[in-house]
């Protein structure tokens, strides 16, 4: 592994042209800001194109210099990592279902706006993805719609999102026939939910399978957009519906039986959340009284 210390002085070198602004900026002698770039070269070959007043890089000396950077960074990011004990710093990083992930990332941004020292990163992803994406630590905290059993976790309930039957502003469904005229508007995780909402509200009907299909997409923001359009209905989750930007183009037919999934909070077991992932989970359940309520 190259010395820290002749890393720092060959990037220092490289920026500023000169062994003896080098020396001053690194309170050094000159004799050894040349000492650690012979032992650079000892070891990578020829780094530097003496000329009079003029300091060149040669390609090995380009690519130590893309080196020095790459170690740089990767040395902020575990100081980062690791001032754990800094709410308004460093790095929160969330992965969460698709409809909550709709109705929090408003939050996220606000947190992050009256906080600029946090970076929030934010993934949507289905449940196995959150759970490899925590136990692996790639994410400090995950949202999944079913429990996990698994003792690297600590797992607690943080909210109750109903499924919701949506169609058009002013349409009625009184009926399965309602339906099969209005037709489905599928998406990943359509037919399972339909499925599970519909056969509860219609029993006896023959399925959500026998229901002509008008349309499909995989991105959760945009599924609710052809039935405000009239094109069909959907059963989606209600944090979705909520976070939809024209509400008054679709509607939610109420009924019961009710079917109300729970969403899980994870993070790992083994050690205590950051005081920045606290921070985060105190703002999202002041913003949201639902689900601090069901938390």
């Amino acid at each position: 592994m190259l010395n820290p210390q002749w890393l720092r002085t060959f990037a220092t070198l490289a920026e500023q042209g000169n062994f003896t602004r080098t020396a001053e900026r690194l309170d050094l002698t000159q004799a050894a800001v040349s000492q650690h770039v012979q032992r650079l070269e000892e070891r990578l070959g020829p780094l530097l194109i003496r000329r009079p007043r003029q300091l060149e890089l040669t390609p090995a000396g380009h690519a130590l210099l893309d080196y020095c950077m790459e170690v740089g960074a990767a040395d902020q990011r575990l100081q980062q990592r690791l001032s754990e004990a800094d709410a308004e710093q460093g790095e929160i990083g969330l992965i969460s279902p698709g409809s909550i992930g709709l109705a929090l990332y408003p939050q996220l941004l606000a947190l992050q706006q009256a906080h600029p020292g946090l970076s929030i990163r934010h993934r949507f992803a289905p449940d196995r993805e959150v759970l490899d994406a925590v136990l692996e630590n790639r994410f400090e905290l995950g949202l999944v719609t079913l429990k996990p059993d698994d003792p690297r976790l600590s797992v607690s309930r943080f909210a109750e999102e109903p499924l919701e039957l949506v169609v058009p502003a002013g349409e009625r469904v009184r009926d399965w026939r309602d339906l099969e005229r209005l037709g489905f508007i599928d998406h990943p995780d359509g037919q399972a939910m339909a499925g599970r909402l519909l056969s509860r509200r219609f029993p006896g009907a023959p399925g959500v399978r026998s229901l002509p299909c008008r349309g499909f997409t995989n991105q959760i923001g945009l599924i609710l957009e052809p039935v405000a359009r009239g094109l069909g209905f959907t059963v989606i989750p209600r944090f979705a519906r909520l976070a939809f930007a024209r509400p008054e183009a679709i509607q939610v037919i109420e009924g019961a039986p009710a079917v109300v999934d729970s969403l899980w909070l994870l993070h790992r077991a083994e050690w205590p959340l950051s005081a920045r992932a606290e921070l985060l989970l105190q703002r999202i359940k002041a913003s949201f009284p639902s689900l601090s309520a069901a938390g």
